[in-house]
């Protein structure tokens, strides 16, 4: 006998809607036993952790553990479940949630120099820093006066891993994070950039392409969770339960070849 229940959960930070990731759990009975697989059509690994209620049978997954399941992957086998008893009554259920990311990492670049995420010959306000006290209490980001319409580039290469650009709407509360319009790159030591509130239809990039430092990417707005037209900046590794670890990062200024960016203070990209 067989019981089989499937529940999804996804969890989310303010900054990302709700969004349906393209990932596909399921099992197959083979010589007895019940293999569990995922297919991750995404550029991102996914990552998952499993809740397993067992009645006569063993899994060679434990009870709660994190699994991170490869990009672009298919039938990627997550447990297999036997029977303990033969000829005996069992049964197996589970559920599970995924997030975006290597929700295990620790390890990341933490010497990586990166560039202002504006265009050459412009000078920017940051107007709300690390600790800010608008939205980023407990978050290392940095908001940009860009107008909207002003040119944003890469920060640092890396591979755009998801994008949202329909939006038109914009409010000064929490309420509006579901229409931020936005660029998700992932770097090659796995963390991730997010740049934020692009004008509709400003993203000039496609989910699956790599991206090199300095790279146009789109065009700044004012969409989404915004007091006003601004790029909003971030880098961070992501955690199960939807938090994530932000990361400060040095960039190269018109005074220096790494500092740390301050609240109220301009910059200068002149390379």
């Amino acid at each position: 006998m067989k019981k089989l229940t499937l529940l999804f959960l996804f969890f989310s930070t303010f900054v990302f809607a709700q969004k349906k990731w393209n990932v596909r759990f399921y099992n197959e009975l083979v010589d007895r036993q019940y293999h569990i697989y995922a297919d991750n059509e995404e550029e991102t690994p996914i990552s998952t952790k499993f809740t397993v209620t067992l009645k006569n049978m063993k899994s060679t997954l434990s009870d709660n553990e994190i699994v991170v399941i490869p990009a672009k992957t298919k039938r990627f086998l997550l447990s297999t479940l036997s029977v303990i008893v033969p000829n005996t009554a069992n049964s197996f259920s589970y559920n599970n949630l995924f997030n975006f990311g290597d929700v295990l990492q620790e390890d990341y670049n933490e010497q990586y120099i990166y560039d202002l995420p504006f265009e050459t010959g412009k000078s920017y306000l940051v107007f709300q820093g690390y600790n800010g006290k608008l939205s980023h209490q407990n978050q290392l980001a940095l908001d940009f006066n860009l107008k909207e319409g002003d040119k944003i580039f890469a920060a640092r290469d890396g591979k755009v891993v998801d994008l949202e650009e329909k939006n038109n709407t914009h409010c000064e509360s929490a309420n509006c994070a579901k229409f931020n319009n936005k660029i998700l790159i992932m770097h090659p030591d796995g963390t991730f950039a997010e740049y934020v509130h692009l004008k509709q239809n400003g993203v000039e990039v496609q989910v699956g392409q790599n991206i090199e430092k300095g790279q146009f990417l789109g065009y700044s707005g004012n969409t989404g969770w915004s007091t006003g037209p601004h790029l909003h900046f971030g880098v961070f590794i992501n955690r199960m339960d939807g938090n994530r670890d932000f990361i400060e990062t040095a960039f190269r200024t018109s005074k220096s070849e790494a500092e740390i960016l301050k609240e109220k203070s301009t910059y200068t990209k002149n390379y």
